[in-house]
């Protein structure tokens, strides 16, 4: 049997990958981790004590939708850039939407108090916020590594920045249900603090953790 005709064989045997197969492993990997977050966040902390009446004001949506918006759309660059020759600008400059829509809720905030005021910037929990996220996301940290090294990022430090910036998003949307903090202009600030927090350590680590 002639070459040509041996590829044409074996390859006229192989089934198309299922479109989704690709992103398995960082499906497992981030939805591990963020029940072993919700666990943390469940035994350490627990829910806000007004978490169901809380649940039908402005504020606790905001603070769950620019999270999960933030953690979502940092998924999708992550899946990219996992992908060498898969185009990911798009998906990265997408992560800047949910914080541009913050900020703007912030200085509506600012604009219709008249000015800031320490509440408004400290609230309650400033000096544990970024902290408490910060310690929330790193088991999606790990699972995300965990996953991203099954796939073939080229950009190592760029994937574990977008990596850390995921978990950071995922670990702040699971600790806003124990945080009682309502300000826009606080949300901003110190949950975007706690976020950036984990994506400069995927940064640090990718070159190191992502390597093939």
């Amino acid at each position: 049997m002639k070459t040509d005709d041996l590829i044409a064989d074996l390859s006229g045997k192989l089934s198309p990958t299922p479109a989704r197969a690709g992103a398995a492993p960082l499906y497992w990997g981030v939805g591990a981790g963020a029940l072993v977050s919700a666990g943390l966040m469940l035994g350490w902390l627990g829910p806000r004590p007004d978490l169901m009446g809380a649940m039908h004001t402005s504020p606790f949506w905001m603070k769950f939708g620019y999270t999960l918006a933030f953690a979502v759309l940092a998924f999708w660059a992550a899946l990219r850039l996992a992908h060498p020759g898969a185009p990911a600008r798009t998906a990265m400059r997408a992560i800047l939407l949910p914080v541009a829509g913050m900020i703007g809720l912030a200085a509506l905030q600012i604009a219709l108090s008249h000015g800031v005021t320490a509440p408004m910037f400290y609230g309650v929990s400033h000096d544990v916020c970024p902290e408490r996220i910060f310690v929330m996301a790193l088991p999606i940290f790990a699972g995300s590594l965990w996953g991203l090294r099954r796939l073939a990022p080229t950009r190592l430090a760029l994937t574990g920045g977008i990596a850390g910036l995921l978990a950071g998003a995922a670990g702040a949307w699971i600790y806003a249900f124990a945080c009682a903090e309502n300000g826009a202009l606080f949300v901003s600030i110190w949950y975007t603090l706690g976020i950036v927090s984990v994506g400069l350590l995927g940064a640090a680590l990718g070159r190191l953790v992502l390597r093939w």
